[in-house]
C-alpha cells in the first residue's frame, strides 16, 4: 500500500466518521479517523457476509457509506459495552 492509498483511506475514514457523528454523536478528528477506518472494515465485512450490495456506483461514495454503516455500528456497540 503506497502512501496515497493510506490518505485516501484516511480521508474516507475522516469522512464516515464525521458522518457518522452526525447520527450518534461524537466529536474530535482522531475519533472520527478512528471510527471511519475501523467502520470501513467492519461496514465492508458485514455488508459481505450477509450479501448486501449498495448499488451505488461511484467507488468514493460507496466506499464512505460504507465506512459511515461500520463507524455507526462501531460507536452503538460501544455505548452497549461502556
Amino acid at each position: 500500500m503506497d502512501l496515497k492509498n493510506v490518505l485516501i483511506a484516511l480521508l474516507i475514514g475522516l469522512i464516515a466518521g464525521w458522518l457518522a457523528s452526525f447520527i450518534v454523536g461524537g466529536h474530535g478528528i482522531l475519533r472520527y479517523i478512528l471510527t471511519g477506518v475501523v467502520g470501513a472494515f467492519v461496514g465492508s465485512f458485514l455488508l459481505n457476509r450477509l450479501g448486501i450490495s449498495l448499488g451505488i456506483a461511484n467507488e468514493i461514495v460507496r466506499d464512505i457509506v460504507t465506512a459511515t454503516i461500520g463507524a455507526i455500528i462501531i460507536v452503538l456497540l460501544a455505548r452497549l459495552i461502556a
